[in-house]
């Protein structure tokens, strides 16, 4: 049995989609571990997918750009629009100092400030109104019926150094 050593092979993953198991009175703490131990490593795998499929479109995209920059035409014309991407920039930067301009985009980044803390917030409101009621969908004072729906990230933890 020892003769047969086995070679790492890349790993396949399959598209997969979780779903809900209603649980009975009669599920036990053990079944639950397993549905939780099958869906932690579903997550782990998806995660070191994405991973693998990054490095990889990050390699593909540099190789692409080589592409791209070793062209004389294309390096050329490149130059020509940094330039002009550089006079825009000042231009705009002179047009932002006048004091009407300043108004407005502070104005118009405190509205944006406001717009998301209300929609953290009705974030919040819509998680708690569907754990209320068991419901996906609310009616808007306008009549138009929307579905609630839920996303989820994963971040990486900062590491705190004391």
């Amino acid at each position: 049995m020892d003769d047969a050593v086995k070679q790492p092979q890349e790993e396949t993953i399959v598209d997969a989609e979780v779903v809900a198991v209603p649980q009975a009175d009669s599920q036990s703490a053990e079944d639950q571990s397993t549905v939780l131990t099958s869906l932690d490593e579903l997550i782990k795998t998806h995660i070191a997918s994405i991973d693998r499929l990054s490095e990889e479109k990050k390699k593909l995209a540099e190789m692409l750009a080589d592409g791209f920059n070793n062209d004389a035409s294309f390096k050329q014309v490149s130059d020509k629009a940094k330039e002009a991407a550089k006079a825009k920039s000042q231009v705009k930067q002179q047009i932002m100092n006048r004091p009407g301009v300043i108004e407005v985009a502070n104005k118009l980044k405190s509205i944006s400030s406001e717009v998301k803390e209300k929609q953290m917030a009705l974030s919040d409101y819509l998680l708690e109104y569907q754990r209320m009621t068991g419901v996906n969908q609310i009616e808007g004072s306008d009549g138009e019926v929307r579905e609630i729906v839920h996303v989820a990230k994963l971040v990486k933890k900062a590491s705190k150094e004391e």
